[in-house]
Order: C-alpha cells, then structure tokens, then sequence
C-alpha cells in the first residue's frame, strides 16, 4: 500500500512536471505567435509585399532634336527587348541556353551578358537583344515560365529620320560605358542610352529628362501579374536648333558624295543655318549595333566619313585669307586702296622666287583689282610691308586661330602663327620668306571652315564680333533660356577699309573679269560676293614649272589641291555667310565657287518664304556692273555633284 502511494505521487510529480514544461513551451509559442503577428506584423507585411511587388525604375523619353522650323531631326520610336534579371534568373547560363532556342545567341553577345552580369548588382536588368519583332516577343511571352529571370521590356529607341544628312550635327546615342556610370541609377537601365557626340552629347543632360517608377505585382515564378501604380518620368527638354532641314538637305544634295563640307550662317546672329560634313555616316546604325564590316569600312574610308570636316578639318585657307592680309594693312597705313603693284607672274627675295598662280602675270593693280584677280605677287609685297604680326593680329579679330565655341564637342583651334609661335613650336626664329607665304594664306595658317564662315560675317556685318550657335535658345542642364540677338563687340575696324574689300569680293563674282564671274547669281536681288581660294597639298618643283605644272585632274585624288570658296549675300544688304572646302576639288573657282553660288541662291529663296526677325543694315557695297563668266566649269544645276575641272 505505502510502495503504490509512493508510485503515485512520482507519476502525479512527473505529470506535473511535464504539463509545467508544455504550459511553458506553449506560452512561448503564443508569446512567438504574438510578437510575430502583433508586434512584428508591419515588418512582415512589408517583406511580404516586397516579395509580391516589384518597384521598376521607368527611363523618362529622351527630349526630341528639332530644326528651327519645328521639323523633328531627333525623336523617339518603341522598342522591344528581352532582358534578364541575374537574381530571378538563379542559373544565368542555363536559362540563356533555353533562351537561345528562341533567339538565337552570337558568342559576343553571351560574353557581353556575362560580363555585365559580373559588374552589375544582382537586382538590375541586363539586356539581352533589343529591337525584336513581334513574334520573337510572343515566343519569349509563351515561354516566360520556362525562363526564370527573363522578360519583354518596352522601351523607346532614337531614331535620326535624315541621319545621314544631320549625323555630324546631331551626333548619336549608345549605351552607357563603364566608366561613364557616376552612380546615377538611370544609367544602369537595360537599354539606356546617352549622347556620345554632337548635339546629343553637348546636351546630354538637358535631353535626358528624370526617371519615373513603375510598381507591379508578381507571383512566386516572378510573372507579372498586373501593374498597382505608375509615376511617368519627366521627358527631358526639346532642343530646338539653328539648323534648317530643307537647306541642310539642299546642302548634302549638293556635295553628293564629295570629300567636302559647307557652313551657312547668319551674319547678324551667328545662327548656323546649315552645317554638312561629307561623306557622313547613319547615326541610327550606332544605335542599334554596327557591324564590324560596317566598322571597318567607316574607320578605313579616306574622306573620313566619321570627321565632322566642319570644325575639325584644318586646311591652309589660301587665298580666301587675302581679304583679311589687306585688312591689316589698310589699318597699318602701308597701303591705300590706290596703292598699285606690278604683278609680272612672280617676284622674287634672295635666291627664291615666289611665283603667282598666272603664269604671265596680272600686270598693274590696285587693291581692288588685285582681290578680283587673286594676284599672289600684289599680296607677297603688301605681306612683306605688313609683318606677319600684324597679319596675326587682325586674322584672330576674324575669329581665326581660336575655338569659336560652336555647341559641338571635337572643335579645332586652327593655327594663325607668329614668330613667338615658331620659337616655342620649331626653335627658330621666323623667316621674311614665310610672311609673303601667309600673305597668300598658306604656309602655317591653318583654319576651319567654320572660321572661314566667321571670318566672312564679320566681313560681310560691317565688323562686328559675331559668333557661332546651333541653338535657337540657350539650353541648360535644368531648362531653357532665351538669346538675345546681340551682333556682337565692334572689331574696330574702318568702314572705308571694310567697303573696298567687299567691293574687290563683289568684283571676284560680279566682274566680267572675277575669278569666279561664272559663278554670279542671275537675280540681282541675291547676288553675292566672294573669295576664290586654291590650295596646294604637293610642292611644285622648279623643274615640272619648267615643262608645265601638271592639271589636277592628271593627279592621283590625294595629291590635287583643295578647292575653297568663302562668300556673303545678298551684296548690297549682307545677311548669310556660306565657306564651301572641297578637298583635293581642284580649282576654288571651278569647284566650290558653284557650290556657294547655289547654297546661297537656295538660302536666299527659303529666307523669302520666312521673313526675318529683323536685322540691322550695314553699309551696303557698291554695285559693280556685271555679266555672267568665271574661270573654268560650267554652271551646275542644283541638286548634282559638282563638275570637277581646273
């Protein structure tokens, strides 16, 4: 009896024992359960909806390019591609194996996925292929279960409608670089491009615009199910440039396929109205991939189709410097405008003999008639009288041998030299002999044609400072500011010097007796003048002067000389500057005085059918009485290649 109550109180010992130990773990079960649900349970939703909501970051539309008549040279266009999540994906290399059977993938394209994939955080998209067709999209969408990681995203590509006629002024857009990555989480988007030259890069920011969220609802395979909410970005701004898309098209119909380049612009304002560069490229290839042969042929091409010639192009200005030479004397008082100089073909300093580009000579000129003629010899002897400093001097008051500033990236300097110049850069001193060569603007000088359509506006306004835009307003990276049409600081420059120059401008066209009188613009109205130039590439010996000077047309292209032309219109109210350099052309005359006679003519035609804003009258040059002539080629039609000839 004892032994059964001593058993009884052990089991009644150990029940309750072990109801204490289950009344304990269930008490911390239900505290658990509390704090998880009560306590904790926002921490949990949130991680929930995170689970089943995905925030996307939403590139805004990049801001559209138009010409200043509202015409769209830059827009946007909807893109499909295929993107891969590396942290949905799990095993990236065999979810892109199944996605290759659907969209074949190149060896390239897998290395740069892999590599992205390495550099990139986990969470953020990496494009795959871009620009797909509808039925690629669909079998993607079919197969998106199977394909873990991987989704259609549509986006906006750019899209040049005139590309090859703008890409020098528009530039193009690629994706983002690995060094260009500054933490900005746009740049990180599947698919994101920026601008990499030309007005897209100079106004990258500006153009980009601000990004916009996008939340959606997934399930446990990570399908989109449906999308909760929408922030639209902010589009970036429209740049509204300069350009005038009916000229530029004349333009780049004009060179044709030319080695060449044309800059026409508004002497009063500085607005660039046309800028081609030829040949050119097509910015959208640069988009959406270019191919190696597609590389290859660009980067081996010998017009340099890649070069904006524009600004980057440096070419002895020949004799279109002429006009600035007499410039700097008329100021220094070595000369006056009746000041007369025998030309006999060549004269001569020391044992060298300077010879000019007509064989017997011009004869007995004044200034007038020596800028008509192109006379060298006339211009070595007033180069010898006016120093190669003063000549500097007053060539960087016409905006040469200096960035003019233009809204492009990859401008060049030129080079207007000087005896301190040639120290620095050679070690020696600078030489008489080198002066009556800059007299003729060869030698060192070296000048953009851009320059060369600066240098004539400030000719053609009267002497005013006027520099170079490409935008209709100034853009910022936050907005868009109004430009005040300021001519620019006077040069200081005499009105009486600037007449005889442009009369001896409006002689080289005007003249029965112009270098470039075939070359005259049939209505009085749009008549312009200007500046024949030919520059040699090759050193003519003393023998081949002796048995005759080889025609350019008996060259190799690469040895024949460049063909340059600078002019104004109309003559007796100058409002449009135009420079034209085509490389080895031949004779400025024969080549690119055509050109400029129909750039203007067209120019002057638009200009009607948009009345300016309204622009100060300069003095106007006298009227010279005129027919119709020029040295070599007949008059092109508009439209056409030029017709090479000496």
């Amino acid at each position: 009896m004892h032994r059964d109550s001593e058993r009884h109180k052990l089991f009644t010992r150990r029940a309750l024992m072990l109801g204490g130990g289950q009344a304990a773990l269930l008490s911390v079960l239900v505290g658990r359960m509390y704090y998880l649900q009560v306590i904790e349970s926002q921490r949990y939703v949130t991680l929930a909806d995170e689970n089943r909501i995905n925030f996307r970051l939403l590139p805004p539309p990049r801001g559209r390019i138009v010409d200043r008549n509202g015409f769209a040279m830059a827009d946007n266009q909807q893109n499909y591609r295929v993107v891969i999540i590396p942290e949905q994906a799990g095993d990236v290399e065999r979810t892109l194996d199944l996605l290759s059977l659907i969209v074949p993938l190149s060896g390239g394209e897998r290395r740069r996925i892999r590599r992205e994939v390495k550099r990139k955080r986990a969470f953020v998209p990496i494009t795959v292929r871009e620009n797909l067709d509808w039925s690629e999209v669909a079998r993607i969408e079919v197969n998106t279960p199977d394909l873990p990681g991987v989704l259609i995203d549509v986006g906006q590509s750019r899209s040049y409608a005139n590309g090859l006629e703008t890409a020098h002024v528009l530039g193009y857009v690629a994706a983002v670089s690995e060094k260009e990555l500054t933490g900005d989480p746009l740049l990180e988007l599947p698919g994101f491009r920026i601008g990499k030259a030309g007005v897209e890069k100079v106004y990258d920011l500006a153009l980009r615009g601000s990004g916009g969220s996008s939340q959606v609802e997934v399930n446990a395979l990570g399908r989109v199910i449906r999308e909760l909410n929408r922030q639209e970005g902010q589009a970036g701004n429209e740049v509204r440039l300069t350009i005038d898309m009916q000229l530029q098209h004349f333009v780049a119909e004009r060179l044709g396929n030319d080695s060449a380049t044309v800059v026409v612009m508004d002497v009063h304002t500085g607005e660039v109205l046309s800028l081609v560069s030829s040949p050119s490229f097509d910015p959208n290839s640069f988009n959406t991939g270019l191919s190696q042969v597609e590389w290859e042929s660009l980067i081996s091409n010998p017009k340099a189709p890649l070069t904006n010639k524009a600004i980057a192009g440096q070419y002895a200005p020949g004799s279109t410097f002429k006009p600035v030479v007499a410039l700097a004397a008329l100021e220094k008082g070595v000369i006056s405008p009746d000041t007369t100089i025998h030309c006999s073909g060549s004269t001569k300093l020391g044992n060298s003999e300077f010879h000019c580009w007509k064989k017997g000579g011009h004869g007995l000129l004044d200034l007038t008639g020596a800028i008509e003629h192109s006379c060298d010899v006339y211009f070595y002897e007033v180069a010898r009288r006016t120093g190669i400093e003063r000549m500097a001097a007053m060539a960087r008051r016409f905006g040469l041998g200096e960035k003019l500033g233009l809204d492009l990236p990859g401008e060049k300097n030129g080079l207007m030299p000087s005896n301190k110049w040639k120290l620095g850069a050679i070690g020696v001193p600078w030489q008489l002999g080198e002066t009556l060569i800059a007299g003729i603007g060869q030698g060192y000088i070296l000048s953009t044609p851009l320059q060369l359509a600066v240098m004539t506006a400030r000719l053609a306004n009267g002497g005013y400072a006027v520099t170079p835009r490409l935008t209709m307003d100034r853009v910022t990276p936050t907005g868009i500011e109004p430009y005040t049409d300021e001519e620019g600081a006077p040069l200081g420059l005499s009105p009486e010097h600037l007449a005889v120059v442009r009369k001896g401008m409006d002689n080289v066209v005007n003249s029965p007796t112009g270098t470039a009188r075939r070359s005259r613009i049939p209505e009085d109205r749009w008549q312009m003048a200007g500046k024949t130039g030919t520059v040699q590439v090759r050193r003519i010996s003393k023998a081949e002067r002796e048995t005759g000077v080889l025609k350019n047309d008996d060259l190799p292209w690469i040895e024949r000389d460049h063909a340059l032309f600078v002019g104004f219109a109309p003559v007796q109210n100058p409002r449009f500057a135009v420079s034209v350099v085509v490389e080895h052309g031949g004779g400025g005359s024969s080549t690119a005085a055509p050109i400029a006679r129909d750039v203007l003519r067209e120019t002057q035609r638009l200009a009607e059918l948009r009345p300016p804003r309204g622009h100060q009258d300069v003095q106007a040059v006298p009227q010279s009485g005129s027919k119709d002539g020029s040295k070599g080629g007949p008059v092109v039609g508009s439209g056409k290649p030029p017709v090479r000839g000496t």
